[in-house]
């Protein structure tokens, strides 16, 4: 016959490991939600900037009906 308090005792070690392994994966999520949000914030910065240069390079181009993009570069 098994020992009651053997198999109490196992089953208190298991549940003990699971709430640290748990209290590690939380603590992990929280860096990824704060990592992800921090992304996401220079994400948007990142595609204010790039506006905001595509304002300032169509601005600056000629008035003529070129495209800048269909002229070569002198070296080719």
């Amino acid at each position: 016959m098994p020992n009651p308090g053997a198999q109490n005792h196992s089953t208190n070690a298991r549940l003990i490991d699971l709430e640290i392994k748990a209290s590690f994966l939380e603590d992990t999520v929280d860096q990824l939600d704060s990592a992800l949000a921090r992304q996401q914030q220079q994400i948007e910065a990142l595609m204010r900037e790039v506006l905001q240069l595509r304002t300032q390079w169509a601005s600056a181009a000629p008035e003529s009906g070129r495209n800048q993009r269909d002229e070569l570069p002198p070296h080719y």
